[in-house]
């Protein structure tokens, strides 16, 4: 069951976006990971999810998601972890950690929520203490081009779904207390390296590099 919505839905955002597949060899198929990436709209889980079969992988997804009927069905036949939102969600927490312990690849969006318009938002620290409680690695995903897929899509036209892969990166804090300064700095620090991937127009409030730091 999980296979055939794999395959159906993959053939499905193959037909409404062409999808650069190139960028997918860039991302390790083995061992855990935390894959940092912006939210442009519904479409970004599906796609990346489905593209990146069979590699054991897992994300976060609003509670409130499971309302409607076919993401509840994709989310729960791909183990997706619902996660409360505006609050600090110690069982996705938790979740979370296990599935990178058994080796999946984990998808998240520091921002929280769609953008809508493609164009970088402030990410939340969340992803900090994951990575550093989980010694996961980290690799930055962009993704653009598909914001403008219900315009696209009315006028009879398939979207771009451009992806970038970036380098792979572990947080490394050495001997800093874990502060709320220095978590945000880390934080800021996976931003950039998300905004580096994109071209300008959608680096949004990371979109002055030259305040990009590599120290943890």
């Amino acid at each position: 069951w999980a296979r055939f919505l794999i395959w159906f839905v993959r053939g499905l955002t193959g037909m409404v976006c062409r999808v650069n597949k190139d960028e997918f060899a860039h991302i390790p198929m083995t061992g855990p990971m935390i894959l940092a990436a912006n939210h442009v709209n519904f479409l970004d889980a599906p796609t990346m999810f489905t593209h990146l079969q069979p590699r054991p992988m897992t994300g976060f997804a609003k509670v409130e998601s499971w309302r409607n009927f076919v993401f509840g069905l994709l989310f729960n036949a791909w183990e997706i972890i619902p996660i409360r939102r505006g609050e600090v969600d110690l069982v996705a927490f938790d979740k979370a950690k296990k599935a990178l312990a058994e080796g999946k690849m984990l998808a998240i969006s520091p921002e929280g929520t769609r953008s809508g318009s493609g164009v970088l938002q402030k990410g939340h620290q969340g992803i900090v203490l994951l990575a550093l409680r989980a010694n996961s690695p980290i690799q930055a995903l962009a993704y653009y081009g598909h914001e403008n897929f219900w315009k696209n899509f009315r006028h009879l036209r398939r979207s771009d779904f451009i992806i970038k892969a970036g380098r792979v990166f572990k947080l490394n804090p050495g001997n800093e207390r874990l502060n709320p300064e220095v978590r945000q700095q880390m934080l800021d620090e996976i931003m950039y390296q998300i905004a580096a991937l994109m071209p300008e127009k959608y680096r949004g409030v990371y979109s002055d590099m030259s305040k990009a730091t590599t120290q943890y």
